[in-house]
């Protein structure tokens, strides 16, 4: 029987994959390659050339650009390439486009998706993606960023039909790009308008919020759907979009080292064993926003009295 989770078949070239990025950047791909099976290495700091050099010294022939940006990615895609190596992301056309805004912008117009116009200062949400080959598409939950360490999902924007319709939006324009795997589209909301700003390949470090309200691990999705695995869907509806009261989800970023844990419903750590790494994120979720707040309080209280 298939353990789940786990690919059906493995690429037959997927012999090891580099992943990219040191500490917390690159924690949540290795865990995804661990938990599906896959050999992997880490990139011990090297960065570019010198990454994929130490990848196929290392017998690597597959790269995963870790939470990488746009333009780092796109460098890493085509290395990859001249050096015959996979790369866990998107084409490099399409690479290019995200990493050029404007470009990004002209593609998703000519889907036929609003632009944003608004200004600096409306509300950004970014609202993770998942697509197979085959063009089935998920939308996730949005979330807003509410300061340099805070995030949390969904936001308290939008309501139900406007949520229903950013959905659409973004399937709508990664269907029109030819998008596989994963990515973070971010539009903005200025009045009742909303408007795509621009796109993030891959993953960005704020998966768990969308992970915590869906049951879904969005770095194993990104690697079983660039294998051809096919989209898989929450076993249950969205914390945020179903019956009852709203689920929330909080994301942290903590300093370390200085505290720790102890764990309990709705509370998760992602923190990297390497030495010298000087954050954590911490991520609580709840049934409501009440919920989720608590239990916030209570891990800080923890990490801060430890």
């Amino acid at each position: 029987m298939q353990r789940e989770g786990s690919l059906r078949e493995k690429p037959r070239d997927w012999r090891r994959i580099m992943v990219a990025g040191t500490g917390l950047a690159a924690l949540r791909a290795g865990q995804a390659c661990t938990e599906l099976g896959l050999a992997w290495c880490d990139s011990a700091g090297e960065t570019g050339n010198a990454l994929v050099a130490r990848a196929r010294r290392l017998g690597c022939d597959v790269l995963h650009p870790g939470e990488a940006g746009p333009a780092e990615q796109l460098g890493l895609a085509q290395a990859s390439r001249q050096a015959g190596l996979v790369f866990i992301g998107q084409r490099e056309a399409l690479m290019a486009a995200m990493h050029d805004n404007q470009a990004s912008r002209q593609l998703l117009r000519e889907a036929g998706v609003p632009l944003s116009q608004a200004g600096r200062d409306a509300a950004r949400l970014l609202l993770p993606v998942l697509v197979d080959r085959k063009g089935q598409a998920l939308a996730l939950i949005e979330h807003e960023i509410l300061d340099e360490t805070t995030a949390m999902a969904p936001s308290d924007r939008l309501t139900p039909e406007q949520r229903v319709y950013l959905g659409r939006l973004a399937i709508q324009g990664a269907r029109a790009m030819g998008l596989v795997g994963l990515a973070t589209m971010s539009f903005t909301l200025e009045g009742n308008r909303l408007g795509f700003d621009a796109m993030r390949p891959g993953l960005t470090g704020r998966e768990g919020l969308a992970e915590a309200l869906t049951g879904l691990d969005l770095s194993v999705e990104q690697l079983r759907l660039v294998a051809g695995e096919r989209l898989r869907r929450p076993r249950v509806g969205h914390m945020g979009h179903g019956p009852g009261r709203p689920g929330q989800a909080r994301l942290r970023l903590l300093h370390t080292p200085r505290g720790r844990l102890g764990g309990g419903p709705g509370v998760r750590l992602d923190q990297s064993s390497d030495f010298g790494e000087s954050m954590a994120r911490l991520l609580v979720w709840g049934r409501d926003g009440a919920e989720a707040s608590r239990r916030e309080r209570r891990a800080l209280t923890e990490w801060n009295d430890a």
